[in-house]
């Protein structure tokens, strides 16, 4: 495989290893190799070295001094705690797009990502649905207007989208399930009901989160 680069070449090695990561083909614990990286991709070591710090960053790996770089543990506190700060963060998109819509066709990205979703479900393709489900919050971030929030988002859906895959793999009714929230989720947008929203989030985190916790103790 031989990479260009029209955005960031780091960027893009790093979302190479990122899907490696979350689609498992790359364990928890394993090292990730910095000269087979590089004679793999045909990059160079610097740009493999720019990749993992952003891997780093978005917690998909962790670099302990002298040791390079590994997979990072998907451990139960941590699913716990990933799930505890970015279910709050979907409720304040979920705010703002509530608060900020104001025609029909302000809520048009979300009604083409429903039904990519549904299109996904049929086809059974676990991948576009992990990726189109995580759309939901890109679509959202131009009401929020808040490139702090905006950053901090974008840094962990990695992560959960690695949490995500895990439990879609073993349960793909979950996608189903998901579909439905999504629905109801844009019902309470569309009310501009805050509360009915922010429960409906919650209800989804604590659901997906025991799935995950119960995937992995599965394992």
């Amino acid at each position: 495989m031989t990479l260009t680069a029209p955005e960031s070449l780091a960027e893009q090695i790093a979302h190479h290893l990122a899907q490696r990561i979350i689609r498992g083909e790359l364990k928890a614990g394993e090292r990730i190799q910095e000269q087979k990286v590089t004679q793999a991709l045909s990059v160079s070591r610097g740009s493999v070295r720019e990749a993992l710090l952003i891997l780093e960053r978005r917690h998909l790996i962790v670099i302990p001094p002298r040791r390079g770089a590994q997979v990072s543990e998907l451990t139960a506190h941590n699913v716990k705690s990933l799930y505890a700060l970015v279910i709050e963060l979907y409720i304040l998109l979920a705010r703002a797009v509530a608060d900020g819509w104001r025609v029909e066709a302000d809520l048009a990205p979300f009604r083409l990502i429903q039904q990519r979703l549904l299109g996904s479900l049929q086809r059974d393709d676990i991948s576009v649905f992990v990726e189109d489900s995580f759309n939901i919050m890109r679509a959202a971030y131009p009401f929020a207007d808040n490139p702090y929030l905006q950053e901090t988002v974008e840094n962990l859906l990695p992560a959960m989208s690695r949490t995500y895959y895990l439990a879609l793999e073993r349960r793909k009714s979950e996608m189903g399930q998901f579909l439905n929230t999504f629905g109801e989720l844009l019902q309470a947008i569309i009310a501009r009901d805050h509360s009915r929203a922010r429960e409906v989030l919650l209800a989804y985190g604590e659901h997906n989160c025991k799935l995950v916790l119960a995937t992995l103790a599965e394992r």
